[in-house]
């Protein structure tokens, strides 16, 4: 089928948004969401997760020392805050928000480890997203989604949160357990 439409950053290294090619026809559509090829320097893919959310809902803000994330919004349009948590990252300290809607064309967002990432869904949301670690429990870390030091701008100040998310440490105790660069020397 070839390869995304269209990629680009989004103002953080390494966090990649891949426009993804949809082939329609009279019975209806087929589109090609991911090939590691893709995604310069991306590892095996080992699980994938279906995320579905009400409105209301914000998951995050979390970020993975050694995970990467890549996901694909399939139903619903989503506000989606990231943040560099990387120690030594040319974009260290920056932020990104970006809104992702599959009605306007199949988009996929490429996460690498360090990058803190939520969503806040605008509507129901559905987002399939795939990962190159297992499960565990181990590498999941948070931040407060709300941190003024962060500085996202999400669609409400008082989301559905879980209460994980409610109680995400603040940014100076995120970057304590944040991952340096992988780019960076040493």
């Amino acid at each position: 089928m070839g390869g995304p439409a269209d990629v680009r950053g989004v103002g953080i290294e390494g966090a990649l948004l891949l426009g993804l090619p949809t082939h329609t026809d009279g019975r209806g559509s087929l589109s090609e969401v991911f090939r590691r090829a893709w995604v310069p320097g991306a590892r095996e893919v080992v699980q994938a997760n279906l995320s579905v959310s009400r409105p209301g809902v914000l998951r995050g803000l979390h970020f993975h020392r050694r995970q990467a994330d890549y996901w694909c919004f399939l139903a619903g349009p989503a506000f989606v805050g990231l943040y560099d948590l990387r120690r030594g990252s040319p974009t260290e300290g920056r932020k990104a928000e970006l809104l992702l809607d599959p009605a306007e064309g199949l988009r996929a967002l490429y996460l690498p480890p360090g990058v803190a990432h939520g969503f806040y869904a605008v509507g129901e949301v559905r987002l399939l997203y795939l990962v190159d670690a297992y499960f565990t429990g181990e590498d999941e870390h948070g931040l407060a989604w709300d941190d003024p030091a962060v500085g996202i701008s999400w669609p409400s100040r008082e989301p559905v949160l879980s209460d994980r998310d409610r109680e995400g440490p603040p940014l100076a105790e995120a970057r304590a357990a944040a991952p340096s660069w992988r780019g960076s020397p040493g």
